[in-house]
């Protein structure tokens, strides 16, 4: 058995950004500690991701979900699937089961995710052992992040050595047989020095046949102050990851639905399907407050991805015969980054106005080699790229070799971005604020085709713009529009797509239009909606005078309202309330116009209640739904829609001490999940009961 050690992101933030008045005695006890971006229940009230700034959530216009430690914790999260379920305006796709792929507002994306503000961008599975939280941005915020972020984009905050008492010991194991271990040290030295280290192990099976996950992960972190007003924080990341990769199962042409078999049908070659990836990162943030309140952060991030997965997959189901196609492929990916961002932030006032000014600029250099092969079902042929499988035993155990072929890539790319922002709130009366921002990046790609000795560059030169207005007719209350503005250039998301036609395009162009209301209706719950237009620009059509040239034009948009509300209703009960609704259309290429975007359903609901009786018993409860979407933009096989309930029995036994069961899917409703094409489409997990033992320290 191979066995791949994964490393999941350094995740690093000048972070909690910690002040703290000690007392020493015997043991350092702390009198005082401001956190920002800290948790009330559910409920957030600021933070500093979506302005760089200490925010309140109502004073940032746009339409941000937050989920708190407690929350990931409560409905026992491992994964980003788990994170999006709730989160109104954001699903996720299957990701060709190895890779997270949510979709914001209609637009997929494998590269749009962050840890601490700072770019994570390599295709696979993230885990959440050591999140503080996670911060869902939805519509582009090129302004703060650059390049990507079409739709939105999500942002890990990590756990940073701290001076608070926090730390503990989580084990828990399904019915599926999932097990996983986690583990939080946290440790304050003295009042200038404080070490954290967090783990996780885990090793699972599925109600898929012949699945199997091990991962592991280490993150030890440091938080030193130099000064009253300077500290270094210094965080390394190690997480390994191996997995089955898993397609799912095709559609059924005789309804345009998925395919009706029993769940757990695996199609393949588990042999020849497998996932690895390994990450390597190492975070430094240096940060300093000057005697005029004004604030200097430094953060750096180094990282190194290992990414490799091969997987042999269906294709089309014939029922006449009861066959199913299989292909097969693998890929692998190597990247480096090297990212360093500095921000000056410090209020003026002119007149009567007060400004929070953001300065910025930023520096990234991302190193990768690509190779894609594809596999050839040697005992069948020499030149067989595809084969058939009966679907009452779809594994094949024949030999597959694998060679370049076609367009397979095999190239290597250096990208390198420099960019420079600059941000104004400004506070114009007590009910008046409006957020002005722009981002200027130069975004340089040049490729060498291994196969064909073919250098090719791309420049582009990228202006993004936020602008906001907020009006609050009381304190509490947020009305506010917003404009944005973001870039997808040519190489793609994961920069390995530029082309001889389409290096001298200009980069895609993604435009949000939006108007929100939000709503602190008391301390402990929050209220947030918002309507919006998300328009989609530059695509790359043929030209129909002359089919060797292409053609930008309107691609396609988006118009969408969401509501959310989250928080404490009384006292014992914490509550999720969200709602979507998302109306796109296609409008290029002319084959496509009409139709509407894959994997958006119009509708999706979703509640979640926490109730506590006492200190000893409490008790969970949720239910999630979304209507029919199509699986691919030629919206031509259905993915059904679904409604799900979920449930929790939570139990204080003792001090410090908690036990939990989690029942996914209670009354084992048959649905499918997510999808990559018409024929990969995974079936939804049955019924699944997970138990877990926390202790805190």
């Amino acid at each position: 058995m191979r066995i791949n050690v994964r490393l999941t992101k350094i995740a690093v933030s000048v972070a909690l950004m910690t002040t703290a008045s000690t007392v020493l005695a015997e043991d350092v006890r702390i009198e005082h500690i401001e956190v920002k971006g800290e948790k009330l229940n559910y409920k957030v009230q600021t933070t500093t991701t979506a302005t760089k700034t200490n925010t309140l959530l109502r004073d940032i216009p746009q339409a941000i979900t937050v989920l708190t430690e407690q929350q990931i914790a409560d409905q026992s999260m491992q994964s980003m699937a788990d994170v999006v379920r709730y989160v109104p305006g954001v699903q996720m796709s299957q990701g060709e089961g190895h890779r997270d792929a949510p979709i914001f507002r209609g637009n997929i994306s494998t590269a749009d995710f962050f840890v601490n503000g700072v770019r994570d961008d390599v295709q696979y599975l993230r885990d959440l052992y050591n999140a503080e939280r996670i911060e869902v941005l939805k519509g582009p915020s090129g302004m703060i992040f650059g390049r990507g972020g079409a739709g939105g984009l999500i942002n890990r905050v990590s756990k940073q050595a701290n001076w608070l008492a926090t730390g503990g010991l989580d084990l828990s194991y399904s019915a599926q047989q999932q097990g996983r271990l986690a583990a939080d040290y946290n440790h304050a030295v003295n009042e200038d020095l404080a070490v954290r280290l967090t783990g996780v192990y885990e090793d699972s099976d599925s109600f898929r046949d012949y699945f199997y996950a091990k991962r592991s992960g280490l993150n030890p972190t440091l938080t030193y102050k130099l000064t009253e007003q300077t500290s270094l924080a210094l965080s390394y990341e190690y997480f390994d990851d191996e997995r089955l990769t898993d397609r799912g199962v095709p559609s059924d042409p005789r309804t345009n639905k998925p395919l009706q078999t029993r769940r757990s049908l695996y199609i393949g070659s588990p042999d020849n399907s497998i996932s690895t990836v390994t990450v390597d990162a190492f975070s430094a943030t240096l940060s300093h407050e000057f005697d005029n309140g004004a604030t200097l952060i430094n953060q750096t991030r180094y990282a190194d991805y290992d990414k490799y997965y091969d997987n042999v997959f269906a294709g089309a189901y014939n029922p006449e015969t009861d066959l199913v196609s299989i292909s097969s492929y693998n890929s692998a990916t190597a990247r480096k980054n090297l990212i360093n961002q500095t921000d000056l932030t410090f209020e003026i006032k002119t007149g009567s106005i007060n400004h929070k000014l953001l300065t910025g600029v930023e520096y990234s250099e991302q190193d990768t080699d690509n190779r894609r092969l594809t596999g050839y079902f040697s005992d069948i042929g020499v030149g067989t790229s595809n084969t058939l499988v009966p679907l009452n035993n779809p594994v094949y155990n024949g030999v597959i070799t694998y060679r370049a072929a076609g367009n397979d890539a095999d190239n290597h790319s250096d990208a390198v971005a420099k960019a420079v922002y600059v941000q104004d709130q400004m506070e114009l009366s007590e009910q008046w604020v409006a957020v002005m921002g722009v981002r200027y990046d130069q975004f340089s790609v040049d490729l060498y085709n291994n196969r064909t000795n073919v250098e090719l560059s791309s420049d582009d030169d990228l202006l993004s713009p936020r602008a906001g207005l907020i009006y609050k007719p009381v304190t509490d209350v947020s009305v506010y529009v917003n404009y944005s503005k973001s870039y997808v250039p040519r190489a793609g998301e994961q920069l390995a797509g530029l082309s001889a036609t389409t290096a001298a395009l200009e980069p895609e162009a993604f435009v949000n239009r939006e108007l929100g209301l939000k709503w602190d209706l008391n301390d402990n719950l929050a209220l947030t909606t918002a309507v919006y237009k998300l328009e989609r620009t530059n695509v790359a059509v043929t030209d129909p005078a002359d089919p060797t040239a292409l053609l930008l034009v309107d691609g396609q948009n988006v118009k969408g309202a969401e509501f959310e509300l989250n928080g404490q209703f009384m006292t014992g009960w914490d509550y999720i309330f969200g709602y979507s609704h998302q109306d796109s259309e296609i409008e290029a290429p002319a084959a496509s116009r009409g139709k509407v975007l894959a994997q958006v359903p119009r509708n999706k609901v979703s509640i979640w209640n926490k109730y506590q009786f006492n200190e000893m018993w409490g008790v969970g409860l949720g239910f999630v739904a979304q209507s029919d979407s199509y699986i691919a933009t030629d919206n031509l096989v259905t993915l059904p829609g679904f409604g799900r309930i979920d449930a929790a029995i939570f139990v204080n036994p003792a001090d410090k001490l908690r036990l939990q069961l989690n029942v996914e899917n209670l009354t084992d409703k048959r649905y499918s999940a997510s999808a990559h094409n018409n024929n990969n489409i995974m079936p939804g997990s049955p019924v699944n009961a997970r138990l877990s033992m926390s202790y805190k320290f």
